[in-house]
């Protein structure tokens, strides 16, 4: 039997763990066999940036830590080599260890939790598809900004028209009024020769009467 001594050094290996996994928004289990040394240290690396905590514990250790947390429905998931990520961000453990399980054929999700709710592989794979936060933002500002900018659009489109519009009236009234202005002249040496026949008739008819007394 395990001496008084180990015993004591396993339950404050329980209690060290329950403690810095406690609080934690996403734990994602994945098992590791099939990392090559090379490939642990870069995901590492990764999670790291990614500001998660990643750990390979023992199942025994596993599921001491996660009863005392409040989980049950774990005990499929702690069988054979396992490690745990786990992250304030409610992403980020997913997104990585996801897109290493993918690329890594021996290593695989096996489970997780989410916001307090036991997670199955396809919930934490579909929860590793989700938009990081920055992208989130910049997609629904778009979406949000999308009718304005399309409003704006259709307005300077209006505009842009009615400018055309407006330019190519004064040139029509322009080239309608000059033929106008150019036939004026014509008409004007026509109507002074009807006024000047109207003075010169009166005068040949007084004329005429005045030629028969000399007959």
């Amino acid at each position: 039997m395990p001496s008084e001594k180990i015993l004591a050094a396993k339950q404050q290996r329980v209690e060290d763990l329950t403690s810095a996994l406690k609080g934690a928004t996403t734990y994602v289990f994945v098992a590791t066999r099939g990392l090559t040394v090379a490939q642990d240290t870069e995901m590492r690396a990764e999670l790291r940036k990614a500001g998660v905590k990643f750990e390979v514990i023992k199942n025994t250790v596993l599921r001491r830590v996660f009863a005392d947390l409040g989980f049950e429905g774990l005990d499929d998931v702690f069988k054979g080599p396992t490690a745990v990520g786990y992250s304030d961000d409610i992403i980020a453990p997913a997104k990585v260890l996801a897109k290493y399980s993918k690329d890594i054929e021996p290593m695989e999700i096996k489970g997780g939790i989410i916001d307090g709710k036991v997670a199955s592989i396809d919930e934490v794979i579909a929860l590793s598809q989700v938009p990081d936060p920055e992208t989130l933002q910049t997609q629904l500002a778009y979406t949000l900004l999308f009718p304005f900018t399309k409003l704006a659009m259709l307005v300077k489109a209006v505009a842009e028209k009615k400018q055309e519009e407006g330019g190519e009236a004064p040139v029509a009234v322009a080239e309608e009024a000059a033929p106008a202005a150019e036939e004026a002249p014509a008409e004007a040496p026509a109507a002074e020769a009807e006024a000047s026949a109207a003075e010169e008739a009166p005068a040949e008819e007084a004329a005429a009467p005045a030629e028969t007394p000399a007959e």
